[in-house]
């Protein structure tokens, strides 16, 4: 696991403007953005603002207030996006056995098509 945070990573970069990213939302703990690289016809991340690495770290160290917003945004876009009706999928990776690839807590908003199982051996 990440032992520190790396504010070098590709979302610290978003929210230091220094990379674009196709902004939906934003609060003052909260930002979300299209996936780059799309897994599903609807796939958006939702970031912390500050320097979280996991969710383990985010809910250990997370104010209440960060918490709260970050959960709420989650339901407003899924609600913007239509997901609501139509249901989504959440999924946040932690640690080398999880795949995470970003030493920067997110969660991934997938939805908009059938997904299929959540985990499947090949």
């Amino acid at each position: 696991m990440f032992v520190e945070y790396n504010d070098q990573n590709v979302f610290a970069k978003i929210l230091r403007g220094e990379i674009p990213a196709n902004k939906i939302s934003e609060d003052e703990h909260t930002l979300v953005f299209h996936d780059a690289f799309p897994k599903a016809k609807i796939h958006v991340l939702i970031i912390p603002k500050k320097p979280y690495i996991s969710f383990q770290d985010f809910s250990h160290k997370a104010f209440s207030e960060e918490i709260i917003s970050f959960n709420r945004m989650i339901g407003n876009v899924a609600a913007s996006l239509g997901l609501d009706i139509t249901g989504y999928r959440l999924l946040t990776n932690h640690g080398a056995h999880s795949g995470q690839e970003v030493p920067h807590f997110h969660m991934h908003l997938c939805g908009g098509e059938p997904l299929g199982p959540l985990l499947s051996k090949q």
